[in-house]
């Protein structure tokens, strides 16, 4: 046995070092390709109008001929090496684009990692968009068009510089991109920092990884070139190694506005945003767009079922096709909307599992929709793409298909208007809530239920990125949420013929509290004929910004209050024998933070109060 578990040993060992030497040489191969066809230079440091330079690289054919630019622009580390090891990833999205015949540029946001300035979360000045534009479609190798692609972060700077409308930037493809969206339509999420006036956590825990604090900060000096910032580079790539939290327990943490701190995270953005109100002017200075902006770029918008922002997406499309002056901007937007999670559009397999939920098949091919619309833009190639593509693209989960529609939502969807009801007594699964097409009688009693925010109602799935250990996004069965008393429930009976919910759902409630303020929060469940309960969409309102985001009103104890929450969105098909489900309650904890139902600011504070919370269906309330 001694002789058999060293050769075992032997034999693992080789097996490691075949598989790491595979690995390697597949990195290498990939450089290998890209510097076969194309010329690469790294490093370049950009200047903007107040003199800051970006770093930037650029890796373009081998040709005397001009080509068009992909430009992406990030707060994420592209450095090639990292840890002594080639990474692959650098070159990867590079090497498709030059085989394509693109100059492929990627580029660091202001103060992060060799590029000179301060950081901001959507905060430098959208004239570093601008600037890059003017000083790339300059260059001898350049054909004067540029296209912006990317995902998340790296499309969320695309709306504002879209509202520059620069000569060289012909077209753009943002992915997932609500974080870039402030104010549009009846949405005011502020680059989705808000919910209905509640903060999404998800900012807590991407700031802890990604703000950056300056005092920590090292910087090269202006007399550096691209070829010493190169060579250092492979050893010296300037990203902090952020030890790792579980969120699970960090987010629990009080005050929220030391969330960061409490885990010894870096001093940053974070501690000067979580003190903003929805209104706050600082909104309104930084990358945002609003829908006070024009808008003067033909897009290809992408947009997911389970992602955080997909209602404040949908609703940018239809701003910008409404509203957009030229005609060649207006009526040039197409969007996309797959049943995935956030950036996760290519994972989609033949069976696409969205949490523990099975979707089908649910697969695109996303590289040939996105280089058929740069190649029309950029190269003025003759490919039909506006011919071919549709207006709108969306999945419709439960029957699991592809539809296609020249609207959003489509024509010939119809509002239909469910009532809640019960007889008073629609706390949890085990209630006597329901949910009905016909009007609700005068005298049905309100559903009463308690809200502590010292136990709120666990996040479990749901339309959500980014928060690490603390929310897996997704949709899963609620069952266990559903057996609280703080949750109020109310489902349709089992459909006999199949219905499809395609497009917005607007709530509207009336309710009371005993506190001076309170939270309102709803999920929309398709219930399976097992009793299976899967999440579709969430939303929520923070009760004092139900006359708007631009002032804070107070609840009297005994008075009836209407509320109307951000509309939430989906496709979804519910198949014979399958129920619509409402959850009504006070939180969605930590999708969402908690409120502390005191009427004081929530970030500062540490002790909160319970709230004694009504939710009225009647003739004169009718929910």
């Amino acid at each position: 046995m001694k002789h058999l578990s060293s050769f075992a040993g032997r034999l693992v060992a080789l097996v490691l070092f075949v598989a790491h030497y595979a690995h390697g040489q597949a990195q290498e191969d990939v450089l290998r390709k890209l510097q076969e066809i194309a010329i690469i230079e790294q490093k370049i440091m950009m200047p903007m109008r107040d003199g800051v330079r970006l770093a930037t690289d650029i890796y373009r054919p081998k040709t005397d001929k001009p080509v068009p630019i992909i430009f992406s622009k990030t707060p994420y580390n592209f450095n090639a090496w990292g840890d002594g090891e080639l990474r692959q990833n650098s070159y990867v999205a590079a090497l498709d684009a030059v085989k394509r015949g693109y100059a492929y540029v990627v580029q660091n946001e202001r103060g992060k990692f060799f590029s000179e300035g301060d950081w901001d979360i959507l905060g430098p000045p959208t004239t570093d968009g601008y600037d890059a534009f003017s000083w790339m479609s300059k260059q001898p190798w350049s054909n004067g068009k540029i296209g912006t692609l990317g995902c998340s972060s790296t499309a969320e700077w695309q709306m504002a510089v879209a509202a520059l409308d620069h000569p060289a930037h012909a077209a753009m493809v943002p992915m997932s991109y609500g974080a870039g969206v402030g104010r549009v339509g009846k949405f005011m999420e502020q680059g989705n920092w808000y919910r209905g006036g509640a903060q999404q956590m998800l900012f807590t825990t991407w700031l802890y990884g990604t703000q950056v604090d300056n005092f920590a900060r090292p910087l090269f000096p202006k007399t550096a070139s691209s070829e010493d910032l190169t060579r250092v580079s492979r050893f010296y790539d300037l990203a902090p190694e952020m030890p790792k939290v579980d969120w699970a327990q960090g987010l629990k943490f009080l005050p929220v506005q030391d969330i960061i701190k409490n885990v010894n995270g870096a001093k940053g953005v974070y501690e000067k945003m979580i003190v903003r109100q929805p209104n706050d002017p600082e909104w309104y200075k930084g990358g945002l767009y609003h829908d006070n902006m024009p808008f003067g770029v033909p897009s290809y918008w992408f947009a997911s079922w389970y992602d955080v922002s997909t209602g404040p997406n949908i609703e940018l499309f239809n701003h910008v096709r409404k509203n957009a002056t030229d005609p060649n901007v207006r009526d040039n937007q197409f969007l996309v909307i797959a049943p995935t999670l956030h950036c996760a559009y290519k994972r989609a397999t033949a069976n696409t599992i969205v949490g523990e939920r099975s979707v089908g098949d649910a697969r695109l091919d996303y590289d040939a929709l996105t280089y058929g619309w740069f190649d029309y833009w950029l190269k003025g190639e003759a490919n039909d793409v506006l011919k071919n593509t549709p207006r709108v693209r969306y999945y419709t989960m439960g029957s699991n298909k592809w539809q296609t529609s020249d609207t959003w939502p489509p024509a010939t969807s119809e509002m239909t208007t469910y009532y809640l009801s019960s007889a008073g007594h629609a706390n949890s699964l085990y209630g006597d809530g329901k949910l009905t097409s016909k009007p609700v009688g005068k005298d049905e009693k309100p559903d009463l239920f308690a809200y502590d925010p010292a136990y709120p109602v666990p996040s479990y799935g749901g339309n959500v990125c980014c928060t690490g250990s603390a929310v897996q996004g997704g949709a899963f069965d609620q069952h266990q949420m559903e057996t609280r008393q703080d949750v109020l429930v109310y489902t349709t009976e089992p459909f006999t013929n199949g219905v499809e919910l395609t497009g917005s759902i607007e709530t509207t409630l009336y309710v009371s509290s005993d506190a001076k303020d309170t939270d309102f929060t709803v999920k929309l469940i398709d219930v399976y004929p097992d009793g299976k309960a899967y999440n579709l969409d969430e939303t929520i309102l923070r009760a004092r910004y139900r006359d708007g985001f631009d002032k804070t009103v107070w609840m009297e104890k005994g008075k009836v209050y209407k509320l109307t929450l951000s509309p939430m969105s989906t496709s979804n098909y519910f198949a014979p024998g399958h129920s619509i489900r409402v959850e009504v309650s006070s939180s969605n904890f930590p999708r969402f933070d908690r409120n502390m139902n005191t009427g004081g600011d929530n970030y500062s504070e540490t002790k909160g109060v319970v709230a004694h919370n009504q939710v009225f269906h009647s003739t004169q309330y009718p929910s």
